[in-house]
């Protein structure tokens, strides 16, 4: 199909849907309780047809891009399955990672459209709820053993029947949680969000009928498989193999191997020597796997490439069950979808570097760098979530970016003002980590340094990566610095691993300071100008410039490094 036999009316339809699928997310936004998804917009949402096809979605989360779809089309055959309707007026919930497809804290809202009484699709959502039970304070642990430790788990179940509330299914979250009224309000606002996006689509149909709705659909469908198709044309054919590694909190590798194939017929993404599933949650679900390798796809296509059902029909992902990137349940795997994500995205961005030369930039700080923490304070039991940003890699003709959210993450921060109000924490240190950034002709992105002092006693969980090797730089590019987290106590500061559990007294202070991105290109190349801007700005130091530059100059800014 050319563009010019291209009905405007399916670009109409197409648009419309992705405009239904942005106000969705915003409708969940706005009437949501908690920081983590009014604030950090830790969310998505998107639209189905009958069959499960995806036909647009909010580009909020990368890691909810594949897994949407995976888990839309699982929750439905298990309602199948187990006999759970979707007539119409009902919504169903799930969190269980094997079916949703991300880890328990994602809570996936669907809900069935129907109309003139024939279903013509799905809307749906998922939000990151910060505490869902477990053993710890925000639910990611480092050291469980199994799902069971990680929360409770709530299978393909009605939340929704008849367009009014089942309160025994909200009952189930408010009483398997530390923060049940937070809980509570993101379950109801998830649920606006879909009446929200059912009334849009119905609204779209009406407006041009369904015969046409559905010739659009099918239009525009074609149309994104011809546009992906001639781009993967463009692609360097053969066979590309790479490896990166997790790390394992007592300190030994975790190999993540790939086997990239490009060929006429599409893309093979081969996970078949990695390493098997452990006995910590960095296990990542089927549906994240796929999320990673349609985030970089979709990089690599191009922006203007729509997203929907056919942009991935050239796509084959393979990973063996009871590998670390496809467990058998009940596998832990909180990390999986916050960390390993991120490990296979760059280790796909690694590969793809072969077949799109000159265009994949080096590796990013790799890591989300998730802090979960709480405890009682005022009489009352708090939850609190938040990552935080890495420099991003050094690009073919830029520099990465300093402290920004990378990869299979897109989440904003929570204003200090919001938490200290709220929470028993005071921020004492956030600003751009200086010598952090791998060096290259172009540099990769600052970490950054984030410390709080605990005003109460607290758990805090960290889970982190990068901690023993930095992000690989590309084309001649230094590694960036690797990921530091200290403990400040009666003013000794000391160095904790970066998967760690623990209790925090009042005055106690945890400092992190994430990785930086790696350089891109020779840093003997990199012009001066660039390097007398970065000493100016304080991202690097005269000791850095004159070692890996062979600049000399007396430092201009006034990075505070500790």
């Amino acid at each position: 199909m050319s563009l010019a036999s291209y009905n405007v009316t399916w670009e109409i339809v197409r648009r419309g849907l992705e405009n239904i699928s942005e106000e969705m997310g915003i409708a969940l936004r706005n009437s949501s309780y908690s920081p983590n998804i009014k604030e950090r917009m830790d969310h998505s949402a998107a639209i189905f047809d009958a069959e499960c096809r995806l036909l647009a979605q909010a580009e909020h989360i990368p890691v909810h891009l594949g897994s949407l779809q995976w888990g839309l089309k699982n929750i439905v055959e298990n309602c199948i399955k187990e006999d759970v309707n979707l007539d119409e007026g009902v919504m169903v919930v799930c969190n269980n990672p094997y079916i949703a497809g991300t880890h328990l804290n994602d809570v996936t809202l669907i809900r069935p459209v129907y109309h003139s009484g024939k279903l013509v699709g799905f809307v749906a959502n998922k939000a990151h709820h910060s505490d869902v039970g477990g053993k710890v304070p925000g639910s990611i642990s480092v050291d469980a053993k199994s799902l069971f430790e990680e929360g409770v788990i709530v299978n393909p179940t009605h939340i929704v029947v008849a367009n009014s509330f089942v309160e025994p299914t909200l009952r189930i979250f408010a009483s398997n949680t530390r923060t049940p009224r937070e809980r509570l309000g993101d379950l109801r606002a998830q649920a606006a969000a879909n009446f929200v996006g059912e009334r849009r689509l119905l609204e779209l149909i009406n407006k041009y009928s369904y015969e046409v709705f559905s010739e659009a659909v099918d239009g525009f469908l074609e149309y994104t498989k011809n546009i992906v198709d001639a781009r993967l044309k463009t692609l360097k054919k053969g066979v590309f193999q790479e490896v990166d590694y997790l790390e394992h909190p007592k300190g030994w590798d975790i190999p993540l191997r790939v086997r990239l194939t490009v060929s006429g017929d599409g893309v093979q993404i081969d996970y078949q020597d990695t390493h098997p599933q452990v006995d910590i949650p960095l296990n990542a679900v089927f549906g994240v796997t796929l999320s990673g390798a349609y985030f970089v796809l979709r990089s690599i296509l191009g922006e203007d490439v729509p997203v929907n059902h056919a942009t991935f029909s050239k796509v084959v992902v393979q990973a063996p069950q009871g590998s670390i990137l496809n467990p058998i349940y009940p596998a832990p795997v909180a990390g999986g979808n916050v960390e390993t994500s991120q490990r296979n995205a760059d280790l796909l961005f690694a590969a793809f570097s072969h077949a799109v030369e000159g265009r994949v930039p080096a590796a990013s700080g790799g890591s989300m760098n998730n802090l979960m923490m709480g405890g009682v304070f005022d009489g009352k039991s708090w939850a609190y979530y938040e990552t935080n940003g890495v420099g991003s890699g050094g690009r073919p003709s830029q520099d990465g970016v300093n402290a920004v959210h990378t990869n299979m993450t897109n989440t904003m921060n929570t204003p200090i003002e919001e938490i200290e109000r709220n929470l028993p924490l005071l921020f004492i240190r956030y600003e751009v980590r200086p010598d952090s950034c791998g060096a290259g002709m172009f540099r990769g992105g600052c970490g950054l340094i984030r410390a709080f002092q605990a005003l109460s006693t607290l758990t805090v969980t960290v889970l982190a990566e990068r901690g023993k090797r930095g992000a690989w730089g590309l084309n001649g590019g230094k590694e960036g610095s690797p990921t530091r987290v200290y403990i400040i106590r009666n003013g000794k500061k000391r160095s904790v691993n970066v998967k760690v559990t623990l209790t925090l007294n009042r005055g106690d202070i945890l400092e992190i300071q994430t990785a930086g991105g790696g350089g891109y290109g020779d840093p003997t190349l990199r012009d001066k100008t660039l390097i007398q801007s970065d000493l100016l700005n304080g991202y690097i130091t005269s000791s850095y410039a004159e070692k890996h530059h062979g600049y000399k100059q007396k430092q201009v800014g006034h990075p505070n490094i500790s």
